[in-house]
């Protein structure tokens, strides 16, 4: 969750590493998976899935 939090506030895959500690390839590859669960074709449509079913819904 927290990974789509960053993303959504703009940090590219490198950022979004060096703030939660973990590696470069470690984020992409838990974007990626992401992207494969939701059947997200790409970043844009990663968002709007996850606006979609209101995953970060912070009122929830």
């Amino acid at each position: 969750m927290e990974i789509l939090r960053l993303m959504r506030s703009g940090l590219p895959d490198k950022a979004i590493a060096q703030h939660l500690t973990l590696g470069h390839r470690t984020v992409q590859r838990r974007v990626n998976r992401l992207m494969e669960e939701l059947e997200a074709r790409g970043r844009f449509a990663l968002g709007l899935r996850v606006s979609e079913i209101g995953l970060l819904d912070e009122s929830v």
